[in-house]
């Protein structure tokens, strides 16, 4: 599975290598209420294949219209050049597209030809986000023309009248680590908000009746695997083995990485006694106080799925925070 913004560019690459043209959508800026972020992208063929969300709907509706009368490459070829498109500027307007009250977008809209410099460009695009690499896609205005760049903004989107900075990010991982009930609800609900997520548990047949679809399964030692795969800055790992030999492992390597998130499950008393350790281990006192523990917001969960979600939620709050 990939990120919604992932999944966008892999298949306007995609459709470039098959030779197709394609419209691709990126909202530039929102005021009032708006459906969709700043940076969101929906990218369709001239047959009207289409992917991706600026709107709940009534937009791409209307796009598609467009697509179909002809309007909108009449547009394109006035000069041959991205153009943008505000919507909602009415009150007429908003009732028509059914925008929420005062919602108004910009939206910027690129034809892109499948000549091999934009093919190129979008491989490269593809290519960094599978490396879990962050990469922004800068676009002449004037000429139309695609190139990318290694440095990125924490705005979603920055633009004059010259040219436009989107910055692309990889999609975040977890690796949780301990099969059980609360890992089937975390992994659940991390795949519903758009996380990869990897199972590991080394004991003996704790992964044997142990199946999330969509997740990943490991029966290597966490710390290899920490190391391996989940040492950048787009990584969590979250320990919920209730096992020092497999949650201790892990966060001995992942409290010495970038991780954005680095959390264990368990009582206050267990959590300080995981503190008391940790220092045996070579960490810090700097290092362990990146770890959360014990995990989660404080909302009073006491089933796996309530716990589930307080650690979801404490998660989402460090990453906004990073």
């Amino acid at each position: 599975m990939l990120s919604s913004q992932h999944h966008i560019i892999n298949r306007v690459a995609q459709w470039l290598r098959e030779d197709k043209t394609v419209w691709l959508c990126t909202i530039l800026k929102t005021w009032g209420s708006s459906p969709r972020p700043e940076g969101a992208m929906m990218a369709c063929t001239l047959d009207g294949e289409l992917i991706g969300s600026i709107s709940g709907g009534c937009i791409e509706e209307d796009f598609l219209q467009q697509l179909r009368d002809g309007s909108l490459k009449e547009r394109y070829l006035d000069d041959r050049r991205p153009f943008i498109v505000h919507y909602g500027v009415s009150a007429e307007e908003q009732a028509r597209l059914r925008l929420p009250c005062g919602g108004q977008l910009h939206v910027l809209v690129e034809y892109l030809e499948p000549h091999e410099a934009n093919r190129a460009v979008f491989n490269e695009i593809d290519s960094a986000l599978n490396n879990h690499q962050r990469i922004s896609r800068l676009v002449d205005l004037h000429s139309g023309r695609v190139s990318t760049r290694e440095q990125s903004s924490d705005d979603a989107v920055v633009f004059d009248d010259k040219t436009m900075l989107h910055s692309l990010s990889p999609r975040y991982k977890l690796l949780l680590l301990g099969a059980g009930d609360v890992a089937r609800h975390v992994a659940e609900l991390a795949l519903a908000m758009d996380y990869e997520v990897t199972l590991c548990d080394p004991r003996p047949s704790y992964l044997d009746n142990w199946q999330v679809d969509g997740v990943k399964t490991s029966p290597d030692l966490p710390d290899d695997l920490v190391r391996d795969q989940f040492s950048d800055a787009y990584s969590g790992i979250v320990a919920l083995a209730h096992d020092p030999r497999v949650d201790d492992m892990a966060l001995m390597e992942a409290l010495q990485t970038p991780a954005f998130y680095v959390g264990a499950m368990g009582s206050d008393r267990t959590s300080a006694s995981r503190r008391q350790r940790l220092p045996e281990l070579g960490l810090n006192e700097e290092q362990i106080s990146r770890l959360h523990a014990p995990i989660g917001l404080q909302i009073g969960s006491k089933t796996p799925a309530e716990i589930a979600i307080s650690i979801l939620a404490e998660i989402t709050a460090v990453r906004h925070q990073s």
